[in-house]
């Protein structure tokens, strides 16, 4: 099984990345010790959005581990995204946006390419889980997924790729204790495996 990291971890402003930098290195760290084929990009670095459809291409799994800014994706992965997904015209990725001339109003978003692929995506957030979760609270109750990562999600589905559970990491500004954060990495590294074993079950 081939995976594929994103780590969108942007050195910006107050933000080092440094969270997603370890969040990448668990991940890391856990498919070599398990015999899976891993590639990683940071998305902090110089890239080619050919090459970069490539490795899109070759992955079973997409792995992205995002911080959230504003409520949005980082300004450098959204630029990846652009540059990458729009190089995967006709290239891989997305034929086209999956509707006929002959009939223009049904069938937006099927001209994916990339059926048998999925993804995960983790956040990190300095909102607290309860800001999404209570009553009166910031997010009115709404979910990560069904909020902020909505077009997101609606991004990779365009492609073709398919979602499986993904992780979300809450209050790393203000509550980023060493026993949080340990707690939070034997979390991860149990979504990890079992993520990968209903992925190898499908495959």
């Amino acid at each position: 099984m081939k995976i594929f990291i994103i780590n969108a971890g942007q050195v910006f402003a107050h933000s080092g990345g440094r969270f997603n930098n370890l969040l990448t290195s668990w991940t890391v760290a856990f498919l070599a010790q398990n015999g899976f084929e891993y590639r990683v990009t940071n998305i902090n670095d110089d890239f080619d959005a050919m090459a970069e459809v490539e490795n899109f291409k070759w992955a079973d799994l997409v792995i992205y581990h995002t911080p959230i800014w504003w409520f949005q994706v980082p300004n450098r992965l959204k630029k990846y995204i652009d540059e990458v997904f729009t190089a995967g015209h006709q290239n891989g990725m997305y034929a086209s946006d999956g509707r006929s001339r002959k009939n223009p109003a049904i069938n937006y978003g099927t001209g994916g390419l990339l059926q048998g692929t999925q993804y995960m995506v983790t956040t990190t957030w300095n909102a607290p889980e309860t800001a999404f979760t209570l009553p009166d609270e910031f997010f009115d109750q709404t979910s990560v997924d069904d909020g902020v990562l909505f077009g997101f999600h609606k991004m990779n589905q365009f492609v073709g790729m398919d979602r499986t559970a993904g992780f979300h990491f809450h209050d790393l500004e203000k509550n980023a204790t060493p026993e949080r954060i340990n707690n939070y990495h034997q979390d991860y590294l149990r979504h990890l495996e079992q993520v990968l074993k209903l992925e190898k079950q499908l495959s």
